[in-house]
This record gives C-alpha cells, sequence and structure tokens, in this order.
C-alpha cells in the first residue's frame, strides 16, 4: 500500500503549482511533459518527462518561465497552495533569474517610412 502521508516528497507537477512558480497544475505538467524541466539530485541532472516525479528538498530545477531562465534549490515541501510569502519560502534561487532576450540596446520602434527612393 502506497503512503500518501510522506511529507518529504511531492509530485513535480504539485510543487510548481503550490509554490506559484506556474499558474495552474495542468500547465505545470504540460511543461514538465514536453521535457522543458531539468531535475539535478546530487550530482547527476536529468530532464523530466513525468509529472508524478517526485521531489525532495536538496533537489534543483531549472526550467523557463516566458523569457525567463529559473534555476532554484527546493528547501520545503509545502502543504496547500498558500499566499507567495510561504510558497517563496520553499525554494531558494540560485541566482537572479536571467532574460534569455540579449539586454542589447532596444529596437528602432517608429514606424516604417512611406516615401520609396524611386530612380529614374
Amino acid at each position: 500500500m502506497v503512503d500518501h502521508t510522506d511529507l518529504s516528497a511531492l509530485r513535480l507537477d504539485i510543487f510548481l503549482y503550490r509554490t506559484r512558480l506556474l499558474k495552474t497544475r495542468s500547465l505545470a505538467s504540460r511543461l514538465i511533459s514536453n521535457g522543458k524541466v531539468r531535475l539535478t539530485r546530487g550530482e547527476e541532472t536529468s530532464r523530466v518527462k513525468k509529472p508524478h516525479t517526485l521531489v525532495r528538498p536538496g533537489d534543483g530545477l531549472s526550467f523557463m518561465r516566458g523569457q525567463t531562465l529559473l534555476d532554484l534549490v527546493i528547501s520545503n515541501i509545502p502543504t496547500r497552495r498558500g499566499p507567495a510569502i510561504e510558497a517563496r519560502a520553499c525554494y531558494t534561487l540560485n541566482c537572479e533569474p536571467k532574460n534569455s532576450v540579449s539586454t542589447a540596446r532596444p529596437l528602432d520602434k517608429s514606424p516604417p517610412s512611406r516615401h520609396i527612393a524611386r530612380e529614374f
């Protein structure tokens, strides 16, 4: 018989939902199923493709949320989807979130010119 009261591990999709890293559990499941999440346990990093993969404190996760790369370590297992402060206490970021978009100077947003140079 499976023990469902084990509070030392939690499904990955539920962890991402309860810690408010992703808005819905189905979005978390889809992200994981598409192989977009990497799990680091010990020194081994692997791409996770099953939402029911169990995560524990000390495990590392890295994935893209929009255009931002998140790299974090799980510190606690949440028991509910609580307020943001409670959710933020369940993980620590390894570094500041990085945008995948370059920080080069912005593109010129002016509309294109209507006049076309013609040679006669």
